[in-house]
């Protein structure tokens, strides 16, 4: 597996900077790609590293993190690495207890129930003693990769953990997590305010340990409508970005890119391009020119081809990022999926997509 360098500043020299300068809106030669869930089941290399482990364990391994992290950059010219871990480490950190049920996923075994489940989560989380397991796979992966991409961490945001905890686990209508913030908007804040402030230290904590771009997930947006999203989702979207970046200046750490993915979340986008994100992410139900149209000319893009388009053929997946480029012109841009990929991608198909990416935006830049 991955070796390790004892010396977290001395990190290797960047050889591929693609992605960071386009989150940074400077020009590329390319445009960079990355997919969300790179890491993931699609590799028969990822299942056999995973076959014997608990799911949370692996996550608890800094070597096993590493090695599932670099798989996808082994096969595949990526223009950035994700470190593998997963969003529900966070409320674990808060004392709950999230185990992975096989064939039904992430589950809790004591989910909140009533306001008064609130007073059992630890109020003061010390980051580094609940999550430096997460800190420690960052260093020894950003050492693993030896410069040739950047390493992005990331997090769940506020209201998608909040969502987890209160189901105690997936739910299509988050009926019971909604109902809080209808019945108990005060209690809803308490426990958004609480995460908000663990997510920020947490997300610090990965740039000091190497991240050098960081990704927040409100991947359950979409069970929200605009006025709901308002009052308990972009507050803590907005107040998370301030927070890492004043906390990020006061230690001298690097101000890395920050990119916010709120999955469905349409109406928001002109509010999610002026929340204190270099890089706002798409899923794939809306069009390239809406978004770009909605958010202005001052943030990246990144998305968002839909990823049930990797089961088509090669050649009709090389069409549909030509378009898709087009739509989003190759500037500003990053290039990903709308969500992540599934186990069940054949990841040749995943190659064409990454190769259809370079090849079609250096194309359009020389032409």
């Amino acid at each position: 597996l991955c070796s390790f360098i004892h010396s977290p500043k001395g990190f290797p020299k960047l050889k591929n900077d693609t992605f960071l300068r386009a989150a940074r809106g400077e020009e590329t030669e390319h445009t960079p790609v990355w997919c969300m869930r790179q890491a993931g089941r699609y590799l028969p290399e990822f299942r056999e590293t995973r076959a014997a482990q608990d799911f949370f364990a692996t996550c608890r391994s800094p070597k096993l993190c590493c090695e599932l992290t670099l798989q996808p950059l082994r096969r595949f010219p990526l223009d950035a690495a994700i470190i593998f871990s997963d969003i529900l480490v966070v409320p674990q950190a808060l004392g709950m207890e999230v185990v992975m049920v096989p064939g039904k996923g992430p589950t809790f075994t004591e989910p909140l129930k009533e306001v008064e489940d609130l007073l059992k989560l630890r109020q003061k989380v010390d980051v580094t003693a609940e999550l430096g397991y997460v800190f420690q796979a960052i260093t020894l992966t950003r050492h693993s990769l030896e410069g040739r991409v950047p390493l992005i961490g990331f997090s769940g945001a506020p209201w998608t953990l909040m969502s987890y905890m209160i189901e105690g686990g997936g739910s299509t209508t988050m009926s019971k997590a909604k109902s809080w913030l209808y019945r108990h908007p005060e209690a809803s804040h308490r426990l958004l305010r609480l995460l908000a402030d663990v997510v920020t230290d947490y997300l610090v904590g990965q740039v000091a340990a190497g991240a050098q771009a960081l990704q927040l997930f409100e991947s359950h947006a979409g069970h929200l409508g605009p006025e709901q999203f308002q009052d308990f989702a972009l507050p803590y979207i907005r107040d998370i970005a301030q927070a890492v970046k004043s906390k990020l200046k006061e230690e001298a750490l690097p101000l890395v890119p920050m990119i916010i993915f709120a999955k469905d979340a349409h109406y928001a986008l002109r509010d999610l391009a002026h929340a204190g994100y270099e890089v706002v992410g798409l899923d794939w139900t809306i069009r390239p020119q809406e978004a770009r149209a909605q958010v202005g000319k001052d943030v990246t893009l990144q998305g968002n081809l839909d990823p049930c388009a990797l089961y088509a053929p090669k050649e009709k997946i090389g069409e549909l990022v030509k378009k898709m480029l087009e739509g989003f012109g190759t500037q500003r841009y990053i290039a990903n999926l709308g969500h992540g990929l599934y186990p069940d991608m054949n990841p040749e198909h995943v190659g064409a997509f990454v190769e259809a990416v370079h090849a079609h935006s250096r194309h359009i830049n020389k032409h």
